[in-house]
């Protein structure tokens, strides 16, 4: 797919079915509905940003990026999530939401551009790197769950 063949925009609540079958690629099982309440809480949250990547013919990906100050480091901008459909890997788009999160996190004061891959993801890792990306930490999660309240 050449460059000029994909067009990003901001997320709408009717891309939810279609985001949800991305995040579905990722692993992550999630219901449409879900995918639209999330939506609603993430696109009122100020410097927070979400994309989608699309052909001519559907939405092919996405992205969900925020700032983040911290004490211990620069601000920076976060890429919380990022997915292309496997069958437009390879194809620039991509590339297109990445560049989208540097130039946005770069217009917000942000001096990096930050995210977490799964271990798992050896080809999603070739690609953060040549980017220009570096491994700069390793740690584990560690999660909690909250009862209902």
């Amino acid at each position: 797919m050449a460059s000029d063949a994909v067009r990003l925009r901001p997320m709408t609540r009717s891309d939810a079915g279609r985001c949800r079958t991305l995040l579905t690629q990722l692993g992550y099982e999630i219901t449409e509905a879900e995918v639209g309440r999330r939506f609603d809480e993430v696109s009122s949250a100020p410097e927070h940003l979400l994309l989608v990547v699309e052909t001519a013919e559907r939405v092919v990906g996405l992205m969900h990026v925020f700032t983040r100050p911290a004490l211990e480091n620069p601000r920076e901008a976060v890429v919380q999530a990022i997915v292309v459909d496997e069958a437009f890997r390879r194809s620039g788009a991509g590339r297109h939401l990445m560049a989208a999160a540097e130039q946005w996190g770069s217009e917000r004061g942000c001096r990096s551009v930050v995210l977490s891959s799964n271990i798992a993801r050896a080809p999603a890792h070739a690609f953060y790197a040549a980017l220009g990306y570096r491994v700069s930490a390793t740690s584990l999660v560690f999660r909690k769950e909250l009862p209902p309240g």
